[in-house]
């Protein structure tokens, strides 16, 4: 089981069967979410404080990532943790992309990422984690 978990999704139906997958396969003590890739970076920017000031806040271990959202998709967050070093506080933060389209372009890129471990399609399921515990 992991500590902490991000999950990124605009769709409010989406968050809450995820939370309910992951809570039932006990995936993560902890499942954090928030609605786009601007309030994931607010997010990382928190526990980069948090960090700061408590050495032993715990980071979340995975994010998953969906593509399109509002105010900021998938693809620019992932754009912004490459671009201001994130991976200078989280080096061992992975990304799951989770995306309605199984777009063989969309994979493709997911791959340039070097934290992104996955590309898998929703909704998210016991079987899609079994492969991540």
């Amino acid at each position: 089981m992991y500590k902490k978990i991000l999950c990124v999704d605009d769709d409010p139906i989406t968050l809450m069967l995820s939370k309910k997958v992951l809570q039932k396969i006990e995936f993560s003590e902890i499942i954090d979410s928030v609605q786009n890739g601007e309030d994931a970076l607010n997010y990382l920017s928190n526990c980069k404080v948090a960090l700061d000031n408590d050495q032993n806040f715990i980071l979340p271990e995975f994010i998953f990532l969906d593509l399109n959202m509002p105010i900021m998709g998938g693809w620019e967050f992932l754009d912004e943790i490459m671009e201001n070093k994130y991976g200078e506080y989280f080096p061992d933060l992975k990304v799951i992309v989770l995306s309605s389209t199984i777009d063989p372009k969309d994979i493709e890129k997911s791959k340039s990422y070097p934290m992104v471990l996955d590309f898998l399609s929703k909704p998210i399921s016991r079987e899609l984690l079994e492969g991540l515990k």
